[in-house]
């Protein structure tokens, strides 16, 4: 080797850069960066991530970083159009964000953005950001990771029970009737002659804009939900279960994310990746669908075993029930998957009531096979103090309906496992 070759030596190759307004706002992202790549990555500004893109040195690139906070909302256009030129050029993006809206994250995201890393960076993120791409900091020689390849897998050993709730409008009492039967779910009656297991429950709350199955259990929603659902793709057992929250150590819940995000945030193939998960883990998936039919209602509908509708005596509900019924038989879906709830049922004393409900049902065509007691404030107090009925007013004849209607579902599932086995 000769001694200019010593003195200078060749620069290392650039194998990725940061993008960002001011990559100093983001001293974490610097340390990190120096940490996975040493001296082999820069930094671009917007405008210069434009020109240098365009460029053939831009080639050699494995990934950029961009890096945006809320002052950035106002330059999307720029940044949507580098993402969309490297994801042209075949650069893997890595879409790093503090206090971002949900709607412009979201607006990236679907540009074509490989992977999201909130910031402030959470220790190791990066280098798993990094890791999933497939672009670890490894010398050239060696292999990076298959790409393309997704790592979803859905191991547990479970075959679970996946019921559906779907309020007909708002304000039906859809999530408290999720959230209970959960619960009932979670903690059968014992039994005298013969002791029960109390089986895996998972209640997942779809309702990404107003879902409160989070209030109404006292549990707090945290980024890592929207981590997951941006990408199912990758998801495991393990990254399904930390993004659980255990409720008494009785059931685990996959709350609503932290923030309101469009309905259709995740796809239908997001949907059924994280049912086919939860059903691979747990014996019964309660999952609370937002009341406003989306593209993935359908799957769903299809994946459930039972999609309980709730509806009032009201002529809202009537109509709202009508429009579903003929969305799904227009579209050639399982109505007969349906199965109808009515809530704050009239008494059983009241006649008038009881008349009402029965026309309700033959004008509908249909059969409303579960009548819920209006609990009034009891309802509402449980639910502001983060409790099931259960716990908070165990003698409750609402309670009692919603325990007697998880009953019959145990008792037709043992039957259908002792009729395979």
């Amino acid at each position: 080797m000769s001694a200019a070759a010593v003195l200078n030596p060749e620069p290392a190759p650039i194998l990725a850069c940061t993008v960002s307004r001011d990559v100093s706002n983001f001293d974490l992202l610097i340390e990190d960066m120096e940490a996975e790549l040493g001296e082999s990555w820069g930094d671009l500004t917007f405008q210069d991530a434009v020109v240098f893109l365009a460029q053939p040195d831009a080639d050699a690139l494995e990934f950029i970083a961009i890096a945006v906070d809320g002052e950035d909302e106002h330059d999307l256009a720029r940044i949507s159009g580098i993402i969309s030129e490297a994801k042209e050029k075949g650069i893997r993006v890595i879409l790093i964000a503090e206090e971002v809206s949900p709607i412009a994250l979201h607006q990236l995201l679907r540009l074509g953005a490989d992977d999201f890393v909130p910031y402030p960076l959470p220790e190791g993120a990066l280098h798993e950001a990094i890791e999933r791409l497939g672009q670890s900091a490894l010398p050239p020689e060696l292999p990076h990771a298959t790409d393309g390849a997704p790592t979803f897998q859905a191991t547990g050993g479970r075959d679970g029970v996946i019921l559906a709730v779907h309020g007909l409008a708002g304000g039906v009492g859809a999530t408290t009737f999720a959230v209970n039967l959960a619960w009932e779910l979670a903690n059968p009656e014992p039994s005298k002659k013969a002791p029960v297991t109390a089986p895996r429950v998972c209640l997942i709350d779809l309702d990404f804009q107003y879902g409160s199955a989070s209030t109404y259990l006292d549990l707090p929603r945290r980024e890592l939900i929207f981590e997951l659902l941006q990408d199912t793709a990758h998801m495991d057992a393990e990254s399904f279960q930390q993004a659980l929250l255990s409720f008494n150590d009785k059931m685990h819940v996959l709350t609503a994310p932290a923030d309101m995000l469009p309905l259709d945030f995740v796809t239908g193939e997001d949907i059924e990746r994280l049912l086919d998960m939860a059903r691979a883990n747990f014996d019964f998936v309660v999952v609370d669908m937002p009341s406003t039919v989306v593209s993935w209602t359908e799957t769903v509908l299809t994946h459930a075993h039972v999609y309980f509708a709730l509806l009032e005596l009201d002529m809202r509900s009537a109509q709202n029930a009508l429009r579903m019924i003929r969305a799904l038989r227009a579209e050639n879906l399982p109505a007969e998957k349906l199965r109808y709830v009515l809530n704050r049922a009239p008494k059983f004393t009241d006649l008038t009531g009881k008349s009402r409900v029965k026309r309700l049902a033959e004008s509908l065509d249909i059969s409303i096979e579960v009548q819920l007691t209006d609990a009034g404030r009891v309802v509402t107090q449980a639910n502001d103090h983060g409790l099931p009925l259960a716990l908070s007013a165990a003698k409750a004849p609402l309670r009692k309906e919603i325990q007697k209607l998880a009953q019959s579902i145990l008792e037709v599932d043992r039957a259908a496992a002792a009729a395979t086995a």
